[in-house]
Parts: C-alpha cells; sequence; structure tokens
C-alpha cells in the first residue's frame, strides 16, 4: 500500500523528514565528529590514518583566506566615508582586543593559581628532553623587532601567497586606502574586487559542504592518534581549562554582548555550525569567510567586519591567551618551580606579544606558549613534554573561544562605531531572518537610460504587523 492509499486516521510522518534534518550543515558536523570519534576509539590506527581528511579541508579553505581578506578589507577601506573612520575602527578594535586579551589571561592566571592542576606531580628536570616535540617549538623564536619585520611582505604578490594573516592585513589597508585616496580612479577598483570577493564566496559555500568530511578525519585522528588513555593523567588541567574557557565565553563575552543591548546565547545558537565546524577541525581559519557572511547579514556594516574580524584572528585569541596563562604555569607547578606574584606578571607582559600574530591554525597555542618559554627562562621549554599528548584536547577550546570572542568583538565594535543595525540584530538572533549562504548580487540591472541601483548590503528588517 503506498504512502496515499494509507487507511482513514492513520498519521504519517511527514514525507522526507529525516532527509530535511540531514541537509543541515551542523547535523552533518555533529554526527561526523561523534562517529569520527568512535572510530578513532574502536580503531586506533585506522583513525590516526584519517588525518589527511581534516588537513585537506583545511588546506582547501586556506586556500581562499588570504583573497577573501585581501577583497573585503581592501572594499571596506575603500567604501569609507573617509580615512579617519578606518583609523578610528582600527583603534577601537585593537583597544577591545586589549583589554579582553588580559582579562582572559588574568583569568587564567587566577584559575591554575587556585586549582593548582600541577601541584603533586613532581616531574624531574633531567628526566625531560623535547625531543618529540614539533620543530617550531624548539627553534629560537623572534623578539619584537622581528615579529615586527615579519610583517611586511617580500612583495605585494607574496603576502596573498604566504600562511601569515598580519602581512596579508598589512597589504589590503595599504591597498585600500590607495584606492580611497585615488578616488575617481579607483571606484572601478574597488567595485571590481567586491565583485570578486563575491565569486570567491560563491566557492567558499561550496567547499564548505566537505566540513563534515574534514570534520570526521581531524577527530578520528586526534582519538586515534592520542587515545583518550592521555587525559587520565592530566585530567585536572584538560578539565580546568575547558571550565575556565567556558566560564569566559559565558560570564565575560555574555556581559559585553549584554552591554551591547544583545544575548549571547541566541547568539551561539546562530553561529552552531561554525562552533561544530571548529571542533572538529580545531581550527578557525575554515569558517572566517562564513563568520564574515553572518555578522554582515546580523547586521554590522561590511567595513567595520572587513576590518575587524580579519584583525582578530591575530590580535584576539582570547582562547590562546587563557591557555598561555594556565600552561605555563602548570608546567612550573609539574616541576616544583615557584613562581613568584611579579614573575607570574612578567610572564603575562611576554603573552601579550608572543600570542599575537598566531594564526587560527591547530597547534598555534602550542608554538605561542613555547615562544613565551624561550622568552622567559623561568620555565625549560623541555617541559613542554609534559602536556604536548593533551594538547589537541585544549586546541578545540582554544579555538571556539577565540572563535565566539571574535564574533563578539566584531558586534561590539560595530556598535561602538554606530555601525549595527540593532533592530536587525535582534530580529536574526531571534530567527525572524534566517541566514541563507546565497551571496547577493552587486548590482540590480536598471532600464536602459537609468541609472545602476547597488544593491543592499543588509536585508530590511521586517516591518511589525
Amino acid at each position: 500500500m503506498s504512502r496515499n492509499d494509507a487507511a482513514p486516521g492513520t498519521v504519517t510522518a511527514p514525507p522526507g523528514r529525516t532527509r530535511r534534518m540531514l541537509s543541515h550543515l551542523y547535523i552533518q558536523c555533529l554526527t561526523a565528529v561523534f562517529l569520527g570519534a568512535a572510530v578513532g576509539w574502536l580503531w586506533p590506527s585506522v583513525g590516526a590514518d584519517l588525518k589527511p581528511l581534516g588537513d585537506g579541508f583545511i588546506a582547501l579553505v586556506k586556500m581562499f583566506i588570504a583573497p577573501i581578506i585581501f577583497c573585503t578589507v581592501v572594499h571596506g577601506i575603500a567604501s569609507m566615508g573617509n580615512a579617519r573612520a578606518v583609523g578610528r575602527v582600527s583603534l577601537k578594535a585593537l583597544v577591545y582586543f586589549e583589554v579582553l586579551t588580559t582579562v582572559a589571561m588574568v583569568i587564567g592566571l587566577v584559575v591554575v593559581n587556585v586549582v593548582k592542576p600541577g601541584s603533586g606531580l613532581h616531574v624531574d628536570v633531567s628526566t625531560l628532553s623535547a625531543k618529540g616535540l614539533p620543530p617550531e617549538a624548539t627553534t629560537a623564536h623572534e623578539g619584537f623587532a622581528e615579529f615586527v619585520l615579519a610583517i611586511v611582505p617580500a612583495t605585494l604578490v607574496s603576502a596573498l601567497t604566504g600562511n601569515e594573516i598580519l602581512p596579508v592585513l598589512l597589504v589590503s589597508v595599504l591597498f585600500g586606502f590607495g584606492l580611497h585616496a585615488a578616488g575617481e580612479a579607483g571606484l572601478g577598483i574597488a567595485r571590481g574586487i567586491e565583485k570578486f570577493s563575491t565569486v570567491l564566496f560563491t566557492l567558499i559555500r561550496w567547499i564548505m559542504r566537505l566540513a563534515p568530511i574534514g570534520a570526521f578525519g581531524s577527530m578520528a585522528f586526534t582519538i586515534g592518534n592520542y587515545g583518550l588513555g592521555t587525559l587520565r593523567h592530566l585530567a585536572l588541567l584538560v578539565g580546568s581549562f575547558w571550565l575556565t574557557a567556558l566560564f569566559f565565553v559565558l560570564v565575560v563575552l555574555g556581559t559585553v554582548m549584554r552591554l551591547n543591548g544583545l544575548r549571547l546565547l541566541p547568539f551561539l545558537h546562530y553561529i552552531k555550525e561554525e562552533l561544530l565546524i571548529v571542533l572538529g577541525t580545531s581550527s578557525t581559519e575554515p569558517v572566517l569567510p562564513r563568520m564574515m557572511a553572518k555578522l554582515q547579514h546580523v547586521g554590522a556594516s561590511k567595513p567595520v567586519v572587513g576590518i575587524t574580524l580579519p584583525a582578530g584572528y591575530s590580535f584576539n585569541l582570547d582562547g590562546t591567551a587563557i591557555y598561555l596563562t594556565m600552561g605555563s604555569v602548570f608546567l612550573a607547578q609539574a616541576l616544583g618551580i615557584d613562581l613568584s606574584l611579579t614573575q607570574q606578571l612578567t610572564m603575562l607582559a611576554v603573552m601579550l606579544l608572543t600570542s599575537k600574530g598566531a594564526a587560527g591554525v591547530t597547534g598555534s597555542g602550542f608554538i605561542a606558549l613555547a615562544a613565551t618559554l624561550s622568552a622567559v627562562p623561568h620555565v625549560p621549554v623541555a617541559a613542554l613534554a609534559l602536556i604536548f599528548g593533551i594538547d589537541r584536547f585544549m586546541s578545540e577550546a582554544r579555538a571556539l573561544t577565540s572563535l565566539v570572542g571574535n564574533g563578539v568583538a566584531t558586534l561590539a565594535v560595530a556598535r561602538w562605531e554606530g555601525e549595527l543595525d540593532q533592530d536587525r540584530a535582534k530580529a536574526v538572533l531571534r530567527g525572524e531572518i534566517p541566514y541563507a549562504p546565497v551571496p547577493a548580487p552587486a548590482a540590480v540591472t536598471a532600464e536602459p537610460g537609468t541609472k545602476e541601483t547597488p544593491a543592499p548590503t543588509r536585508d530590511p528588517v521586517p516591518a511589525a504587523s
């Protein structure tokens, strides 16, 4: 008997209900994360061999990161009314980043001194070896002058072909100001860049359909390669770090959202797909294009999003900030090294520098911690071997915290600058204006003899009935 021939009075499920549910990216990613964890746990060798799935997905997205940042920042600066507005937005963003990063570090410092997860381990320094650490953790790290000089790329094009975000930002800002100063001559180039970014976002939308595969491979590798057994000995550190990150997100970032007239939990629900992708891949870079599009959809102006969010990927790594303070003091406790308050504050000052410029890729926090220990000789770098095995389990928390922090920062700076449509933001977060990842056309074709009308950058907020 077919569905249409069902007996009167019987209730049939809506056609395609399961299929519609599985069509949502966040459901696919969540399923992939659980399946990847199961494969890594049940078949560790198979899970470890699935690493190329995650690496391949991240590499596909990273291929577009630099061009997207370039197009968005250049168009944002060129479309602003004056150069002073760009400087004002940048200054406000940097002030916000420094304040929130410092708050995150102080919270991590307080928690690790209260919980003392490393006390009682009594590790002998002579038994430690840096042999198994990645090469980046054991090489000499750059000072402040080298850090600043590294921001300047060798050529204009090399900034777009490298792996660092700061050189891309520098080139983008200079090019944007150049187009802005060129007046009518730069207007055509700015429009061309905007249309090119539309193509890039279309390609990213296609690639994001592979996110569940990347999340599956990355999670299977993490569990299969490191195993859940490594968590038993250092569970207190991992647990306290996750809880500290959760506290920072819910309390600190929740307060920032409240001060800007919005609520955090609806925002977390709004970016749930991006959170699950980050959870699976341990990297914030794959979701940068989607976050830029979603923040514009929620009501923040395109120029503010284009300047603040990419800059946050280098200057506002809240999760990494918490990790640096907790990780360094934990290692000191494990080795029986008693750090004074002055020494801890000195390390915090160094971390404000070493945490900058670390892109949202997997393992960047671990390298930043190595740079901190190299700069402050209180704890030997070889001590990193104690937490190398569990670093991956903290990497997810670092990335998730930094992603939420950068999203909240963009909304806060937009509100601070008067570039946030709050009515629209509230309507979007209530679910009244759902996000559809379809790029809007750059312009609406007009009738012959009439001027071309640019397409709106934001959808209008529905009028109250």
